[in-house]
């Protein structure tokens, strides 16, 4: 950053750090044995699809890899804001392969140029009462946040605090709590 930047306030954008997703597999260990949270095995990507037939091709080369085995496990959907979310599938226990999918996503949108349109990864959890928890990687930011969603369009902060509390030394935490975005309706939750 030059000195004219950091005379007018300006900052350069954290590079995200698309290993950092690996370090979800030890924050579910954690997140289990300190507050009975388990996976649910479910996980999504989500992005603004660009125009045109590069990035429908990419799209299409990465939901192929993810489905090469006996059954299909990636899911495509779009939500009301207009982004794409790749839902991907996997047994609860295996969260290693879970995070490896969802990493292959997001590796292969930004190989192909397109790393801008990533918005963010999920991993969801569920609690032993039967609360959603999900942990929130934000590309842009390189950093995760909790979000824990109550019926009626509500979020449950202390849980999610609770959360940050439990797997703060796993995570880089996104410390701006008004950048703990809802995502409402992600698939995945």
């Amino acid at each position: 950053m030059g000195f004219l930047d950091a005379l007018l306030g300006r900052s350069k954008p954290v590079k995200p750090d698309l290993d950092a997703l690996f370090g979800l597999t030890t924050a579910a260990v954690t997140l289990e044995a300190a507050a009975g949270f388990t996976p649910t095995g479910l996980g999504s990507v989500c992005f603004r699809a660009a125009e045109g037939g590069a990035f429908a091709q990419l799209q299409k080369d990465a939901v192929e890899l993810l489905n090469s085995g006996d059954t299909p496990k990636v899911e495509v959907s779009q939500d009301s804001y207009g982004y794409t979310w790749l839902l991907s599938r996997h047994d609860p226990d295996d969260v290693a392969g879970l995070v490896t999918d969802l990493h292959a996503v997001n590796a292969t949108l930004e190989a192909g140029g397109f790393g801008p349109h990533l918005l963010c990864s999920l991993v969801g959890f569920k609690g032993p009462d039967g609360q959603r928890l999900a942990l929130v990687y934000l590309y842009k930011r390189g950093t995760f946040y909790p979000f824990a969603p109550l019926p009626g369009d509500r979020r449950d902060n202390a849980l999610e605090i609770q959360a940050r509390g439990s797997v703060g030394a796993d995570l880089k935490f996104e410390d701006d709590l008004g950048r703990w975005f809802p995502v409402w309706g992600a698939p995945g939750l």
